[in-house]
């Protein structure tokens, strides 16, 4: 199992730092959308900085990409459909992100919806995949559409129950919220949401996650589940043709959910 390390910035993001198998002495910072937290963390775990991964375009996962390839010389790794602040390895569905010399090598899947050219990084028995899962909810459609998205989160979905999920952002309090008022008979979301208020008052992470746990409680992965179903047709007082348009009357709730 990866050794990963979480490196909050801005309100709610996760940067993440993967010790490298092969050389306990670097790591791979995967978004980093601010120079300054990473660089704070490798001081304070004696590493340094071997590569950088990407999963897509937004500053809050960029920002810091240009700053650090250039202080550290590393490569940097990202989506070749959308445009990066400096130069990167290229990367697309079913390629192969290869840093051999750090131990460690991920399947990219292309998952698009959030962003058009949105990718995630898979192997090792886990999921870096920004912006696209989150625990319990899944990103906003800044460019996909409801099709695109649901197809990018089944892609995921089919991926081993124990695989370990590393989100973006510390959603996960208020899309449990969200999860218990679309599905309030469901006693996993019902548990979770307590469990994860708990953690939460006192400041706790409550990332990473696994996918088993996310097809129990999360309402995105869940669109084809009799009572999920249910639900969006009462929200959208009409039948609904199939799995994409529960999950657009879903993801359309949750954007205005309090």
């Amino acid at each position: 199992m990866l050794e990963v390390s979480p490196v909050r910035a801005f309100s709610d993001n996760y940067l993440w730092l993967i010790r490298a198998p092969r050389d306990g002495r670097r790591a791979v910072a995967v978004d980093p959308g601010d120079a300054r937290p990473i660089e704070a963390a490798l001081e304070q775990q004696g590493l340094a900085l071997g590569a950088i991964l990407v999963t897509h375009h937004h500053p809050d996962h960029v920002g810091g990409v240009q700053a650090l390839a250039a202080r550290h010389g590393v490569e940097v790794y990202g989506p070749a459909r959308e445009r990066m602040p400096c130069e990167v390895r290229p990367l697309d569905d079913g390629d192969i992100a290869s840093l051999a010399d750090l131990g460690l090598e991920f399947r990219v899947m292309a998952v698009p919806g959030h962003t058009l050219g949105h990718v995630a990084y898979h192997g090792h028995g886990a999921l870096f995949c920004g912006d696209t899962l989150f625990s319990a909810g899944c990103g906003r459609l800044f460019e996909g559409t409801p099709a695109q998205m649901l197809g990018s989160l089944d892609r995921i979905a089919a991926l081993p129950d124990d695989t370990q999920v590393y989100c973006a952002h510390e959603y996960t309090l208020a899309n449990l919220r969200f999860a218990a008022a679309v599905e309030p008979g469901n006693a996993d979301v019902l548990e979770t949401l307590e469990a994860v208020r708990e953690l939460r008052a006192r400041d706790g992470i409550t990332l990473p996650t696994t996918l088993g746990r996310e097809r129990r409680i999360n309402p995105f992965l869940r669109c084809r589940e009799p009572a999920v179903r249910a639900a969006a047709e009462a929200r959208a007082g009409t039948p609904l043709p199939g799995p994409a348009d529960v999950f657009a009357v879903i993801r359309a709730w949750k954007d205005g959910f309090r």
